[in-house]
Parts: structure tokens; C-alpha cells; sequence
């Protein structure tokens, strides 16, 4: 296994070490409470996600390490693979739209903020991963496209990887911020906020990927089922 200190991506950082000791234990677990929907993914699958879409990139959108890429995308088991392999790719995310954007990954939703990119790709964040109905002409369809592409990627460098924060930087707050939340690598963390803003992507999402903690990310959350959920779940955490 790569040495962390080593690694030039943040995939190869927090995956690798997760990946080494525990492939096949429930990594994410997304619910949605306003559907009933329920996925879980385990460090391989998570990681496999992840890398079709750094093949997705680099081989489709023809993006190389440095290149600048929105993420208009909630809280969600699909945006948690792309942001890894946006990272893998050595793409720097960026968290609202932007003019210097080579291509944004956005809900359907928000597809009206992203006219001016070069290249889009669409999520319908379906639970299961759903293709977007109706696209415009000259957006992709991520679910789609990414089926096709490789479960196995090999970094060839990276530049900034968050608003502008290298690598290195953005671990470091990861794991200042999993030391200050007293995350570790047994907890089962419960966490229905956001992840709009780099702060909030590194508190509730990659501080608990550094932590080699799972992550229990729950959309439109109903309070009535918060405390069935955390014995369900074995949470140990609560963000």
C-alpha cells in the first residue's frame, strides 16, 4: 500500500488505508426519509464508483490533473463518489458555479446554473442510480456514461483539490477536524447536514473518511425515526 504521506491524491489518502483493512464493511449508507430509500456501499464498491468516474474525465470529458471542476450536487452517496473521483482524476473541486469550470457534475435540478460550461454532466440522484429523462442536447447523462468506463483508475498527478486548498492542506483539516469531533476508525457516524461548502465537505464527509469511520448520511430527515435509525445502524456518532 501507498504511504499516506505519499499519496498526491485524496482518494489515495483516505481510500487506500480503508480499502487495505476493511474492503467489504459498509462504508456510506445513504437514506432518503421522504422515500423510504436505503443504499449502502462498502469501500470496495464506493471506491470502484469512484474510479469509473475518474475514467469518466479523463478518458470522456478529456480533463487532465489541475483542471477545474464544479460540483452542484446535496449531500448523496453518487456525489460522494464523484467527489472522489474528481480528486482521483487530480481535478480541483469547486462547490458553486464558475466561469473557469471545465465541467460541471450537477442535479437535474440545478441544471439552469450550468448554461455557460463547457461540458455538463447530469445526475438524476435517483436511489438506484437512474438515468435523467430529457436531457438537453449536449449533456451527458452521468449514470449512463459512467457504467461503461473502468472499476480501476491510476492517478497521474493533481493540482488544488478544494476552493483552491492543495492536497496536503485539505487532509490536514480533515484530520484536524476528525481529531476535534473525536472521530475514529470504530465509529458508525449518523450526520444529516450539508455539504455546500468546502467547511462543511470536510466536517461531515472526508474528516470521517480520514478517520477510517462509516458514515450514515440521511436526506430529508424525519426526526420521528432518528432514534430507531441510531440503534439500527449501530451509530456511535452523531454530527
Amino acid at each position: 500500500m501507498r504511504d499516506v504521506e505519499q499519496a498526491t491524491t485524496l482518494p489515495e489518502a483516505v481510500l487506500e488505508p480503508i480499502l487495505e483493512r476493511e474492503p467489504a464493511v459498509p462504508r456510506i449508507t445513504w437514506y432518503d426519509d421522504a422515500t423510504g430509500a436505503r443504499i449502502e456501499l462498502s469501500a470496495t464498491t464506493l471506491a470502484n464508483w469512484a474510479a469509473k468516474t475518474a475514467n469518466l474525465i479523463r478518458d470522456e470529458f478529456g480533463l487532465t490533473p489541475g483542471a477545474r471542476v464544479a460540483v452542484l450536487l446535496p449531500a448523496h452517496w453518487q456525489t460522494a463518489a464523484v467527489l472522489l473521483g474528481c480528486w482521483w482524476a487530480g481535478t480541483e473541486v469547486v462547490l458553486q458555479p464558475d466561469p473557469d469550470a471545465e465541467l460541471v457534475f450537477a442535479a437535474a435540478a440545478r441544471l439552469g446554473e450550468t448554461e455557460h460550461a463547457p461540458e455538463v454532466a447530469a445526475l438524476s440522484l435517483d436511489p438506484m442510480g437512474a438515468p435523467v429523462r430529457d436531457l438537453p442536447l449536449g449533456v451527458t447523462d452521468y449514470a449512463t456514461a459512467v457504467r461503461v468506463h473502468g472499476d480501476q483508475f491510476r492517478p497521474g498527478g493533481a493540482g488544488a483539490a478544494l476552493d483552491g486548498m492543495p492536497v496536503a492542506e485539505v487532509l490536514t483539516e480533515a484530520r484536524k477536524s476528525a481529531a476535534r469531533q473525536g472521530l475514529s476508525e470504530t465509529d458508525r457516524v449518523l450526520s444529516t447536514g450539508s455539504w455546500d461548502t468546502a467547511e462543511e465537505l470536510i466536517d461531515r464527509y472526508l474528516a470521517v473518511l480520514v478517520a477510517g469511520a462509516s458514515l450514515v448520511q440521511v436526506a430529508d430527515p424525519d426526526p420521528a425515526q432518528r432514534d430507531h435509525r441510531i440503534e439500527t445502524e449501530r451509530v456511535t456518532r452523531v454530527l
